[in-house]
């Protein structure tokens, strides 16, 4: 049986489809040594899953909340599917989830990734790094100095906890459907 995964408008959803990007992203994730929980956000139909279920030293959780894409997940990588947490990230108690540091990764639905990082920042104790695909205009603000218009509450968070790297811009071209902005 194949399921098949629609994108859907009101969860943000537009499926990275470029195998390059999508290796660059999970390359980015800067791991310790020892065995690291590592949480991707939003999975959908397993591009990043792909490349994380490959790496050494990781014990991978997956926080997806459409039905169709853990169904796609579970058919996919069945030896994760004990490890796949259907429901809302943003409903999610990290502290609960497990007492390690936690390394968060995703393609994030843009309609909630400034969520997601406040999110993060509620949990920066446990959470060690965050290696996340968002929209440009989010990206830039989040990395914006004091000083400039767009520089705000969350730029000011962020900044103070974690340090800010913008890796690489993508088109919209490389998504299914492919978004109305940068990334």
């Amino acid at each position: 049986m194949t399921i098949l995964v629609r994108p859907k408008k009101f969860l943000g959803q537009h499926f990275l489809k470029d195998q390059n990007i999508a290796a660059k992203i999970v390359d980015a994730l800067v791991l310790p040594q020892e065995k690291s929980f590592v949480l991707e956000i939003g999975p959908g139909m397993g591009v990043l899953t792909q490349f994380l279920v490959k790496k050494e030293n990781i014990d991978l959780h997956l926080a997806e909340i459409d039905r169709e894409s853990v169904a796609y997940l579970k058919e996919h990588y069945p030896s994760h599917s004990e490890k796949i947490i259907e429901g809302d990230f943003l409903e999610l108690d990290l502290t609960r989830l497990t007492d390690q540091n936690i390394y968060v990764i995703g393609n994030f639905p843009y309609n909630i990734s400034s969520q997601i990082f406040f999110k993060v920042l509620e949990h920066r104790s446990q959470v060690k790094q965050a290696v996340g695909m968002i929209q440009k205009e989010v990206a830039d603000r989040i990395a914006e100095k004091e000083g400039s218009k767009t520089y705000g509450i969350l730029s000011v968070l962020l900044q103070a906890f974690y340090d800010i790297e913008l890796l690489f811009k993508v088109p919209p071209g490389v998504f299914f459907p492919p978004p109305k902005v940068m990334s």
